[in-house]
């Protein structure tokens, strides 16, 4: 044989086709006419043409929120659409598709609209949602072959995750499982306090800094230990969830700011979520050069407890008062979704890594 057949011949990932994001822009689509049309309570009875709000005046006030959360729901749509029409449809070709199919989606969502009782469709909305596809399109086009294909994406988590997908997707939602507000940072399955309400502590003092820190800190380690157990073993574990984290608190900056305004976007940034993200991180370092058996218990001894302390400790009084005055607005049921996610993260999580575990033992 040659002493170039005998290399070990380096793996080429094609530029192809790209199904996940043709999936995941049909299911941002969905979430887009869920948040536009809940609670779908229609009344086609109501004598309005759905043409009407094509020739209506424009509103008396048009809020830089609405404008500003119209454009900003459509980026995103506008970036994906770009990487599903790849590699059929390029460049200007594919952002005219992006836009054209961006415009549709939003004359339908406001044309549904005028039946509903508690929306007003109108043409500055529909303006928005077009501007932003267009500027989501224009962030994708620039990106070379290889990411419009999916296959850079493709090599850093199979790098990264190998063929666990669901814990691929664990690790991709767990960002949007800390945008609702809570009283303690990261401290997700917040139900209790829906079913039993929080213990009435009395005059009992309560450090809330320390007990925030301690329930950030145990959340975010066995959050990190839960998905380092879906992890391949030679990927930078400690770097790649960190850089996680900075994500969910750039992403809790930016939601935080649409939900209560730009002057309280760190708002939750408090002492002791701070100190809960250091300490964690740090005990994170050491906690994942331990076996696969001790992480699972020690993931599990850390989101148990702390989503015991989440729900049956009294809520952070300062939080309670900002709540108060928290007006949703438009948020309203896009707020309700990600209530929703907050609560099913952890429950996915743990039923995942527990059935993950039994079939590893069962099949060694």
């Amino acid at each position: 044989m040659h002493q170039e057949d005998q290399r070990p011949r380096k793996f080429i990932w094609p530029h192809q086709a790209m199904p996940l994001a043709r999936a995941i822009s049909l299911s941002y689509a969905l979430l887009i006419l869920y948040v536009s049309l809940n609670p779908f309570d229609f009344d086609f009875q109501n004598g309005v043409s759905f043409w009407a709000w094509l020739d209506a005046p424009l509103p008396r006030f048009i809020t830089l929120f609405d404008v500003s959360v119209n454009i900003l729901a459509y980026i995103p749509l506008g970036f994906l659409l770009v990487f599903a029409a790849y590699p059929r449809w390029r460049n200007f070709v594919a952002l005219g598709i992006a836009i054209t199919f961006g415009a549709v989606l939003a004359f339908s969502a406001e044309t549904l609209q005028t039946w509903l009782p508690t929306r007003i469709p109108s043409q500055t909305d529909w303006w928005a949602n077009v501007l932003g596809t267009l500027l989501g399109g224009l962030l994708a086009i620039p990106l070379g072959p290889q990411w419009l294909s999916g296959s850079a994406i493709r090599r850093r988590f199979d790098k990264w995750f190998g063929l666990n997908w669901t814990a691929c997707a664990l690790f991709l939602l767990f960002p949007w499982s800390q945008i609702y507000p809570q009283s303690s940072w990261l401290g997700t399955g917040v139900w209790g306090h829906h079913f039993f309400g929080s213990i009435d502590w009395g005059t009992t003092a309560i450090n809330q800094v320390a007990q925030e820190t301690l329930i950030t800190a145990t959340c975010w380690l066995g959050t990190g230990l839960l998905l380092s157990l879906g992890m391949r073993t030679k990927a930078l574990q400690w770097r790649i969830l960190n850089g996680l984290l900075c994500l969910t608190v750039l992403l809790k900056i930016l939601f935080t700011g649409l939900q209560f305004g730009v002057e309280f976007s760190f708002l939750w940034l408090t002492t002791g979520a701070l100190w809960g993200m250091v300490m964690g991180s740090v005990i994170l370092k050491w906690a994942l050069q331990l076996s696969n058996t001790a992480k699972f218990c020690m993931a599990l001894f850390c989101l148990i407890s702390a989503t015991i302390a989440v729900n049956l400790l009294p809520d952070n009084p300062y939080f309670i008062l900002i709540m108060r005055h928290w007006r949703q607005g438009r948020l309203l049921h896009f707020n309700d979704l990600m209530q929703w996610v907050s609560v099913v993260w952890l429950p996915m999580a743990l039923f995942w890594v527990i059935r993950d575990k039994l079939i590893y033992e069962s099949h060694p």
